[in-house]
């Protein structure tokens, strides 16, 4: 039998305790820097399934223009914590995501 929750969602929850907004792709690459070994496609998938328990909310979803391999615009979907979001980051978590963060 399954467990409930998800170490992934937890570590994301984390991750955006400590960033407070951001779009899924930057935070696919900070996840990937500290968990290596999960795919980006998972975290969009957990994204979107902490949607739905409210771990998670859209805070705005923007167009931007820029050079990506598909093409010249890219739609940024912009997550923060929802009101089910449990966050317990260790220090060590918090320093390693704002050094890879860059703030």
């Amino acid at each position: 039998m399954r467990k409930p929750g998800s170490d992934v969602r937890k570590r994301i929850v984390d991750i955006l305790f400590v960033l407070k907004k951001a779009h899924g792709y930057e935070i696919a690459k900070i996840y990937n820097k500290l968990f290596p070994k999960v795919s980006v496609r998972l975290i969009y998938y957990h994204l979107n399934k902490g949607l739905s328990l409210e771990e998670f909310k859209v805070e705005n979803i923007k167009n931007e223009r820029g050079n990506f391999s598909w093409g010249d615009k890219v739609e940024r979907k912009y997550y923060s914590l929802g009101r089910n979001a449990s966050p317990n980051p260790s220090m060590k978590l918090i320093e390693r995501v704002k050094r890879l963060a860059g703030k």
